[in-house]
């Protein structure tokens, strides 16, 4: 068996945190950057070498995986690291980042680090799925470079999905997201209208259940709903910008519900929910 590559995480969030956690069960040798160090200190006792830069966390490891909070950061981060990546090393980009940035940085890497192979990597799954290494990874690049990455995928997720050239896992994302943003919104409203015929979440969820509808999504978003706890796995903040990359990069695809949703959750974050779970927009549509 070859050996298992060493692995740099740059952005210790709720989705880098466990990625680091999972590869450190299962025996990598783990780098990690963040911005704000104390995210990752309470991994150092299960091995983690926290470092102070990303330039630091990257110089020794085989695959890079930059999961960072948006598509700036991202950018800035990846060109700051450019020269202190190994010759040949793999780099995921596995943040939601939109068409544009990706697209940009595929172009940057293919110029200025051809040796890297750059893999267009955003999952699907939120916090709960990545602690328990059940995301499923949407791959896009050259595989034939990838096989140092597949290991680390395997290792963090549940199964790959490859779709192409670098740059289609990317849209792929987005199309995802849209869907999941249209059903919590949907999840949200009927459960309001159920709620004004006298019925409680756990009656919409027995009629749903078994039957085609039966989305586990659903069942832990009206969980969420039924406790008014809304601890997030995924922020309402971060969702409104997936709904804003998606429209942004739309062309002539007309998505007036995704648009409608987009205005609405931006009142619902202006109102202060941004850091609560997107289920909180049922608790909003109360007001």
């Amino acid at each position: 068996m070859s050996q298992q590559p060493a692995v740099a995480v740059l952005g210790l969030g709720a989705m880098g945190h466990a990625f680091a956690a999972n590869l450190l069960k299962k025996g990598f040798t783990v780098y990690g950057w963040n911005r704000t160090r104390a995210r990752g200190e309470d991994l150092i006792a299960s091995g983690l070498t926290l470092s102070d830069s990303p330039e630091e966390a990257v110089r020794d490891a085989d695959v890079v995986i930059a999961m960072l909070s948006d598509g700036d950061t991202t950018e800035n981060t990846l060109h700051q690291v450019k020269g202190a990546l190994k010759q040949g090393a793999t780099l995921a980009q596995m943040g939601t980042i939109g068409v544009e940035k990706t697209d940009a940085l595929i172009a940057w890497f293919a110029s200025e680090r051809p040796d890297v192979a750059f893999i267009d990597a955003p999952v699907s799954g939120t916090k709960a799925p990545a602690e328990n290494a059940q995301i499923l990874v949407m791959a896009s690049g050259d595989q034939t470079r990838a096989q140092a990455a597949e290991t680390v995928f395997a290792a963090i997720g549940k199964g790959t999905q490859w779709l192409g050239e670098a740059g289609k896992s990317s849209r792929m994302k987005l199309v995802v997201n849209s869907w999941l943003i249209g059903l919590m919104q949907s999840l949200a409203e009927s459960t309001r209208l159920a709620e004004e015929f006298g019925f409680t979440t756990e009656d919409l969820w027995k009629v749903l259940d078994g039957g085609p509808l039966a989305a586990p999504y659903a069942k832990v978003k009206l969980a969420m709903i039924a406790s008014e706890d809304f601890t997030p796995q995924m922020s309402l903040v971060w969702a409104l910008k997936d709904a804003k990359l998606a429209l942004e990069a739309k062309g002539d695809a007309k998505l007036p519900a995704l648009e409608q949703i987009a205005q609405l959750w931006q009142q619902a974050v202006d109102a202060g929910y941004g850091e609560q779970d997107l289920a909180s927009i049922h608790r909003y549509l109360k007001e």
